[in-house]
């Protein structure tokens, strides 16, 4: 088993909190994890991006090469094509619908959209309104996540018992609002 996946949004959308979820689900599962991130603007609405490898056998590196990402999972629709160089041809994106429109310069949607049709892979998902829908406005990067399980490789109950571990010291409440977050996502994918 090996799943190179890129993460990527704004500062705040909670791509690390993703990144930490699927690699405690995957230490759990007994594998090799390696995880790169960039994040120094992320204060200030920058993009947020992280690489996180996994495999059932070692890993050298922690960065992923072009050409070689399996899943790009991204809570903003323009920072996933950004990354495009390095999906797998077979490779999938997982993404939110809803822009970020934090520079003034923002590619117009049609654009990004006509982008996105000359694609196989492609999960997209209003998460936000999902998320406010649902009644866990503060978890639409986990509703991301369940949408992008079965491309990961990783099973449901092991990103499940990973957000109870992650999210613990935060109490119950948000532990559930995650879990259901999760399954929201799960669902929407289908």
């Amino acid at each position: 088993m090996k799943t190179d996946i890129i993460l990527c949004g704004v500062g705040g959308q909670g791509i690390l909190s993703i990144a930490t979820i699927i690699g405690e689900a995957a230490m759990k599962e007994n594998l090799y994890i390696k995880q790169a991130e960039v994040h120094g603007m992320s204060q200030r609405g920058g993009d947020v991006q992280s690489n996180l490898r996994i495999s059932s056998t070692p890993i050298n590196s922690d960065l992923i090469g072009l050409g070689q990402c399996d899943v790009i999972i991204s809570m903003e629709p323009m920072e996933a094509l950004r990354y495009l160089p390095y999906l797998h041809k077979d490779g999938w994106i997982i993404t939110s619908s809803t822009p970020f429109v934090n520079i003034p310069n923002y590619p117009d949607m049609s654009d990004i959209m006509a982008e996105y049709d000359k694609l196989d892979n492609v999960i997209m998902l209003d998460i936000e309104k999902l998320a406010k829908d649902n009644g866990v406005p503060r978890s639409a990067n986990v509703i991301l996540l369940g949408a992008a399980q079965r491309a990961l490789g990783i099973d449901y109950e092991k990103l499940e018992a990973a957000i109870a571990r992650v999210f613990g010291r935060k109490g119950e409440a948000i532990v559930a609002a995650n879990i259901k977050a999760l399954a929201i996502g799960k669902e929407a994918q289908r």
